[in-house]
């Protein structure tokens, strides 16, 4: 005798009806309300954990810093921030110098003349006088080439501490070359309320750049600016973290970004 687990046919018609049909599976409401809770809970779980940290910045559960989402979502608030103020900017804004980039150019030309001072002016050429020929006139002075310029004893030892004088307090300096569009970030490690001194250049050309701070759970913005060509000042840690610079490339051409830092922070953090 076959029983109805031997029976192919009883477990047929276990899981279809009389038209050969499958049948569904049936669902109460206590499972229902369980499986939509479940996935609530999962997708709130990757919108708190993953989500806002990746996309805003915005941390409560501090698990987005641990994976390093949180610096992602803050860098492209930045950018979104930078390019809605590019948008809003005028096609033909003018560059403005502030008054730390006037005070350096000065500097810049009080060394060159410093320099030159040192070096001092080429010896005048020596006239050759006419020399009379046989037949009593006067002949032209042959050309000669012009004496090289000969520098004072002891110049140029003068000119090279002259120039080391400009960066020989620097501590670091590192240099991007950053393509249209691009950006660059270095930040430096300071405890709160040290100063750091620094000084940027675009090498002749313009950035765009934020100078901000990050770290325990705080962030700042100290300052930004659009089409810079360079900036010198201090920075100080308004708390324990990292603080530094952010600079986009917003020109049509490379640019080179080069950054120079001294005084109290414990190291600098480059790409």
């Amino acid at each position: 005798m076959n029983t109805k687990h031997d029976n192919p046919r009883a477990e047929r018609n276990a899981t279809h009806d009389a038209a050969g049909h499958i049948r569904g599976v049936e669902a109460t409401s206590g499972g229902l309300i369980r499986s939509t809770l479940i996935a609530s809970g999962a997708a709130a779980a990757m919108l708190t954990v993953v989500y806002l940290p990746a996309e805003y910045g915005i941390d409560p559960t501090g698990f987005g810093a641990i994976l390093g989402l949180t610096e992602m979502g803050q860098i492209k608030q930045q950018l979104y921030a930078e390019a809605e103020a590019d948008d809003a900017a005028t096609v033909n804004a003018t560059v403005t110098l502030d008054l730390a980039t006037v005070a350096r150019l000065d500097r810049i030309e009080a060394q060159l003349a410093t320099i030159a001072a040192v070096i001092g002016a080429p010896p005048a050429l020596t006239e050759n006088p006419t020399q009379p020929t046989e037949q009593g006139t006067a002949a032209s002075p042959a050309p000669q080439a012009a004496p090289a310029p000969v520098a004072e004893a002891g110049a140029e030892p003068a000119v090279e501490a002259a120039v080391a004088a400009t960066t020989a307090d620097w501590r670091d300096e590192v240099s991007y070359t950053l393509a249209p569009g691009e950006g660059i970030e270095v930040k430096l490690a300071m405890q709160e309320g040290q100063i750091a001194r620094f000084y940027w250049t675009a090498n002749g050309a313009v950035v765009n750049y934020d100078t901000h701070g990050d770290g325990g759970g705080q962030k700042v913005s100290y300052e930004q600016g659009r089409g810079v060509p360079e900036q010198e000042g201090e920075l100080t840690a308004a708390f324990t973290g990292n603080h530094g610079w952010f600079w986009r490339n917003r020109t049509d051409a490379p640019v080179t970004v080069t950054l120079r830092t001294a005084g109290d922070y414990a190291e600098m953090k480059a790409p």
